[in-house]
This record gives C-alpha cells, structure tokens and sequence, in this order.
C-alpha cells in the first residue's frame, strides 16, 4: 500500500469520493501543513494553525496509479480557486497536493501542468504541492461523515464516478 495526501475543500466530500475509488483502501480525514501539533477542527476552523483540511488515500499502486488519483483530484474541485471551494472559505480549504517523494512530487506537477494548459478553466490552477508534512487525524465525528449523516458538497459525484469508471478500466478494473 502506498499514501496520497490531498486538500481540496472540505474533507467531508472529499474522503467520501476516494473511499470509492477502485484500488483505494482507505481514506482518512485530517488536517496537514500547519504549525500546530495535533490541532482540533475548532482550531483549524478559526484560521490560526494554517492547516489544510485533508484526506490521506491509502491505495493499492497495482489497482490504481498515483497518477489517477490526482487526476481525479483535479476533477473533484475547482484549482483556481485559492483558499476557497464551493461556500467554504479560509486557507483550510486549499487546493493542495502534499507528496511522498520525488514520484510524486513529478507527478502531481506534471497533471498540474496538464490541468493548467487543457483551457478548461479561465484562471490559473493556485493548487500548491508541497512534501508531505504530519498528518494529523481528524476527530471520529468527521470520519465518514457523509455515510453517518447523509449531505453534499462542492465534489461533482456524477462526474467523478464516471472518471473512475474509465480510469479503473484503463488500470485493469
């Protein structure tokens, strides 16, 4: 098994959409790439600590690339957006790619690169990629939140369903 580690907005969407993905084995909400150790959500929410509100992907290298996960990343959320998805607003909503080593590293900056000259969005892809720092577990009440709760955010399912759907044929799904 390997780690991905990604912000795209609130985590709640986020973590539902990659719990899904054929090759995934887990997704996590929680919180990385701030200065406080082991922060709460309240904390996070106020805007003080600067971390991102995150989801690390556990998955299966042989089931699904790292390379399909960040496209779909891509995919899930608006890149242009800095600190901002759907009514969420703060730098805990940020897009942000944190990488686990050179591989990574090359990969989410080539997508991003791809991403930022197909034409689909007018401004500039702000997504930042950064080395992966502490991740930190959000509390269990954000775990599963959409299984436990029901709801909907900014992530557009229907297209990322289909995106899977077409990228786990091209793996061998």
């Amino acid at each position: 098994m390997e780690k991905a580690l990604f912000g795209a907005g609130c985590f709640w969407g986020v973590e539902d959409f990659f719990r899904q993905v054929p090759g995934v084995s887990d997704a996590v909400s929680g919180y990385a790439g701030g200065t406080t150790d082991a922060p709460s959500y309240k904390q996070v929410c106020k805007g003080d600590t600067y971390h991102a509100e995150v989801v690390e992907v556990s998955f299966d290298p042989a089931k699904v690339s790292y390379a399909t996960l960040v496209e779909l990343f891509f995919r899930m959320h608006n890149p242009t957006q800095r600190d901002r998805q759907g009514p969420d607003f703060g730098t805990q909503y940020r897009s942000v790619i944190f990488t686990h080593g050179p591989d990574q590293a090359r990969i989410a900056a080539e997508e991003k690169a791809k991403v930022a000259a197909s034409g689909k969005w007018k401004q500039p892809v702000v997504t930042q990629i950064e080395p992966a720092p502490a991740f930190w577990k959000a509390e269990e009440s954000h775990q599963r939140y959409f299984q436990k709760h029901g709801g909907s955010c900014h992530v557009s399912f229907a297209e990322l369903r289909a995106e899977s759907a077409s990228s786990s044929e091209a793996v061998g799904h």
